[in-house]
């Protein structure tokens, strides 16, 4: 029996990763130190797994970026608009062109679209394909990195994406032909990525096929016969780990089955019925070994051992004990690095500390499962064991965990808590009549520039260095300059700015009851961009308002509307550490009714404009179609929940970014949000296609520049976009906005670009005016 790790943490225990990043593309460090701080997080990432005890320890799972976007460089896909930069720049600054955008040097390129990693809060960059796309073994970056782990004594596992999911993560980008069509000549440049890792004595390779827990279509299963089988036929001795995360293999099983790999991982977490549909086919090839993903990749929780040894001993008792590989259900990115970090006793406390596990604790679990299942060490009298039961039942009979109001509450619900008043176009009539805005209304997602100061603020203020008043003071100031700016530019609708948020949905969970914190529970979110999802152990309720004070502070400030900013209940459902004894939606309903207590006591004060963000609703769809309804369902319920007690002539807006719309639009319309505001400038606005075909009955903001790129754009390439979007939903639907909040950003480039999308948006209103408008 063996033990198995398919990724681990890239960003360092202390985010070294991000901080490098930032330093290089400001000028601050050079591209040696940039080097040096990926290979010092290597190291140790390497070390930690070798000296834990892990036999199949990944590399190639680092990135300085995103592992899709490393793939793409790999295979040379790089798309004609950087030929430029790749004559007169090293292939880290191509790199991070491709990922970023550039705008300098008299050059001026966009940056790849970015999307959602299946169904997690990660981004990876999508691959751009065209009919007669070339590759070729553009950098050995996964060949290196194996190399550099041996030159310290570790035999590693390289990670790789596999070949048909990297297509199908991609786009085509013209039109006659499906992206799959190009596997052959893709695999041409595997066979050199192999045979090179051949030379270097390589045994495991890891390829992860996570498109195989989706619904595939024939073809695109053929595809996967047809790659292994060929990778078999040329590299017979290399033994291949086919890995699939995120859902069962479902009707892709049978594929799967009779593939010639050494290998095939299961994610047992998110499907532990898999197990048994495999011993009962009676089809796994006597040669071929299985994975068992019985650890949480995704979660925080403390694995229970008592599920996880049945389940090993399920495998064991079917097929040999020889033949099973303990491991994480995916990749360890989506988890914080060490929560002996958290020793902090007052910000995450010892009692609800104990039902953790972050990557680190999950590696030596893994470790511990297979000592216990492989009898070499007794299970009753496991010290690792033992812990192990305590933690978990103390969990189970906590009274942190369960309050009756809130579950009452929930019981309560009736149909007249998910429904407004009077439908959109009633709505509509008066909300024009209160709120006198004009054609292409500017706005923007909420948040403006967090700059060092405003950070170094908060940070001071939680140690004690700024009372209170102080701390008010300086963020009202920050607050009235950014009103200031806002009125002078010509933006419509203002917000306040949010400085004294640190996270669109930390900032919610610090102020509702069922959630705690980790200090050093950082994940990665995109690029240099980290998280620190709160954590949801028990039932949640809204004790005081959140925002009503930064809300009304700001509107006292202007006359114009100012927007009450709220994250809404799946997003925050999404975007944190869920507690796994109760469903999702039962929790994502409890969340749901503390925001609707918010949007009424904004209503209250005067807020006629309430933004509601779920830029996760997307995210969140199972990766089964058949799945879809059960969540939306409950989902889109979450939000109409949250939305639904205010009065006609308020406005209710929401925001979603980096997401496909075409399967979901009728439940997006039936979120029955007033305003959309969506990600649309990286796709050219491409998203539109979905709102224009179904004919969106209410408004959109389609983003017209890409705030997770430091380039401004200008009116020109602003007011084209708009055009587009002109030509397929109607004029007076529409609003102009960035495509994210601007918070990662700086003053400079904010001011510069917000003033050229406020030309944009004249432009557009001459042109209407004039009977100029095409």
């Amino acid at each position: 029996m063996k033990t198995n790790n398919l990724g681990y943490p890239r960003i360092g225990n202390n985010r070294e990763l991000k901080k490098a990043c930032e330093s290089y593309w400001a000028g601050k460090i050079s591209i040696e130190e940039l080097t040096a701080t990926g290979k010092n997080i290597r190291k140790q990432n390497w070390q930690l797994q070798q000296n834990a005890g892990i036999d199949l320890i990944p590399s190639n799972d680092f990135s300085f970026y995103d592992q899709v976007l490393d793939l793409s460089l790999t295979v040379g896909a790089i798309p004609s608009r950087y030929e430029e930069i790749s004559k007169t720049n090293s292939s880290t600054d191509l790199y991070f062109a491709m990922a970023r955008g550039a705008q300098k040097n008299g050059q001026d390129v966009v940056a790849m679209e970015m999307t959602k990693w299946f169904d997690t809060n990660y981004h990876y960059i999508v691959p751009e394909f065209t009919k007669n796309q070339e590759f070729k073994l553009f950098s050995e970056k996964i060949i290196d990195e194996f190399k550099e782990a041996n030159d310290l004594g570790i035999k590693t596992k390289p990670v790789l994406i596999g070949p048909v999911s990297y297509l199908l993560l991609g786009k085509e980008k013209e039109e006659g032909f499906h992206r799959i069509d190009l596997i052959g000549r893709l695999l041409l440049v595997y066979f050199d990525i192999l045979e090179k890792l051949q030379n270097e004595n390589v045994e495991y390779i890891q390829f992860d096929e996570p498109f195989l827990a989706l619904n595939l279509t024939d073809q695109e299963r053929n595809a996967i016969t047809y790659v292994y089988n060929a990778i078999n036929k040329r590299f017979p001795k290399i033994k291949l780990i086919l890995a699939n995360y995120f859902d069962c293999f479902g009707e892709n099983l049978a594929t799967v089955l009779a593939l010639p790999v050494d290998t095939i991982h299961l994610d047992l977490v998110r499907c532990k019925l898999q197990l048994d549909d495999i011993i009962e086919s009676g089809k796994l090839l006597s040669h071929v070994n299985l994975s068992l993903g019985v650890i949480d990749g995704r979660n925080i929780w403390k694995n229970d051992f008592k599920n996880s040894l049945a389940l090993i001993k399920k495998a064991t008792d079917a097929f040999g004990a020889n033949r099973i590989l303990i491991a994480p259900s995916c990749s360890l990115i989506h988890s914080p690095c060490d929560l002996d970090l958290e020793s902090n006793d007052a910000t995450l406390t010892p009692e609800i500390k104990q039902w953790f596990a972050f990557a680190k604790q999950k590696i030596n679990e893994v470790v511990v499962l297979k000592q216990l299942a492989y009898n070499e060490i007794n299970t009753t009298n496991s010290l690792h064991f033992q812990e192990n039961i305590i933690a978990n039942e103390n969990r189970k009979s906590s009274k942190l965990i369960h309050n009756d109001t809130v579950k009452n509450r929930v019981a309560s619900i009736t149909t007249n808590d998910d429904n407004r008043q009077n439908p959109f176009s009633i709505r509509r009539e008066k909300q024009i009549e209160v709120l006198k805005l004009p054609l292409f209304p500017t706005t923007t997602i909420g948040s403006f520039p967090q700059t060092i100061e405003v950070r170094s603020w908060r940070a001071k203020f939680k140690k004690g260095e700024l009372t209170q008043q102080q701390y008010d003071d300086l963020l009202k100031k920050e607050t009235e300059e950014t009103i200031r700016f806002q009125e002078e530019s010509g933006i419509d609708v203002l917000v306040h700015g949010e400085f004294e948020r640190n996270d669109m949905v930390e900032y919610f969970g610090e102020q509702l009851e069922g959630f705690t914190f980790t200090k050093n529970g950082w994940v990665q979110s995109y690029g240099s961009r980290c998280v620190k999802p709160p954590i949801i152990y028990g039932d949640v309720s809204r004790p005081n308002p959140m925002t009503v004070k930064w809300a009304q502070f700001a509107q006292s400030l202007t006359p114009k509307w100012v927007k009450g900013m709220l994250t809404g209940p799946v997003t925050i459902l999404q975007w944190s550490f869920v507690r796994n004894d109760q469903a999702r939606s039962e929790t994502c309903t409890q969340i749901a009714l503390a925001i609707r207590d918010e949007v009424m006591d904004l209503e209250k004060a005067g807020i006629k404009i309430i933004q509601i963000d779920e830029p996760a609703i997307r995210e969140g769809l199972p990766l089964r179609k058949e799945e879809w309804s059960n969540y939306l369902d409950w989902a889109i319920k979450a939000f109409r929940i949250s939305a639904s007690g205010v009065q006609d002539d308020t406005q209710i807006h929401t925001h979603m970014c980096y997401s496909e719309f075409n399967d979901i639009i009728q439940n997006i319309a039936d979120m029955d949000a007033d305003v959309i505001t969506i990600e649309c400038s990286r796709s050219q606005m491409e998203l539109l296609d979905a709102f224009a075909n179904f004919k969106y009955p209410n408004e959109i903001g389609p983003g017209v520049y890409d705030i997770h790129s430091p380039r401004v754009p200008a009116k020109e390439e602003m007011v084209k976009l708009l055009e587009k979007a002109s030509a397929v939903i109607p004029i007076d639907q529409l609003w102009v906005n960035p495509d994210c909040g601007l918070k990662t950003r700086h003053w400079d480039e904010t001011k510069k670009a917000l003033i050229e999308m406020v030309a944009a948006a004249k432009q557009m209103r001459i042109a209407v005016e004039t009977d100029a408008f095409a």
